[in-house]
């Protein structure tokens, strides 16, 4: 009966108390959030532009933030919505970032199979090569590693941070000063 008392309350909470008490691990009220927001959240990243197969991933994993970080929430400075669509768009510039840096430095990489590049190719290939390592030797040592990590070997933030015994927001921040360095670097040749 106590579940029963206890489901029926949590039907009436608005999205912004069912996020609290996901903060205290409460799996019912992030049942219903889930149900509630996870379909809206896929069709909010596919008018963003994602297909219909990583608009559903990004949602997944943007719910599992959710999950995680519903302890982050403030019900004082934003509705739960806003909130959540925030961590979806977040999660759908990152793919955008990791693949805009894993198209230029794969085009560095990959030479034409054959073997007979034309001459205007070969050129332009050497010349983002050069261009893409000017851009990585502008970064620290550290800047280079968390760089790697995230990009080349697709690690989450939580796992860079386990991975070099440092906190999740210095990994952040050593992430956003390079992706900023980077960016200055490649806009002299845009």
């Amino acid at each position: 009966m106590g579940n029963v008392v206890t489901m029926h309350s949590r039907q009436g909470m608005s999205d912004e108390d069912r996020l609290v008490a996901v903060a205290s691990g409460d799996r019912a009220a992030f049942r219903a959030v889930f149900e509630n927001f996870a379909p809206r959240v896929k069709s909010y990243l596919m008018r963003l532009g994602a297909s219909g197969a990583i608009a559903e991933d990004l949602a997944q994993d943007a719910m599992v933030q959710v999950w995680r970080k519903a302890g982050n929430y403030d019900p004082g400075r934003a509705r739960a919505s806003t909130w959540i669509f925030v961590i979806a768009r977040n999660a759908w510039i990152d793919k955008l970032r990791r693949e805009k840096v894993e198209l230029a430095y794969q085009a560095a990489a990959d030479p034409e199979p054959d073997g007979q590049e034309a001459p205007d190719d070969a050129a332009e290939r050497t010349q983002t090569q050069a261009q893409i390592e000017a851009a990585i030797n502008i970064l620290s040592e550290e800047q280079k590693q968390v760089v790697r990590l995230s990009f080349f070997e697709d690690k989450p933030h939580s796992e860079i941070a386990e991975t070099l015994a440092m906190p999740l927001g210095t990994v952040k921040s050593r992430l956003r000063l390079a992706l900023m360095k980077l960016r200055a670097h490649w806009e002299r040749y845009a």
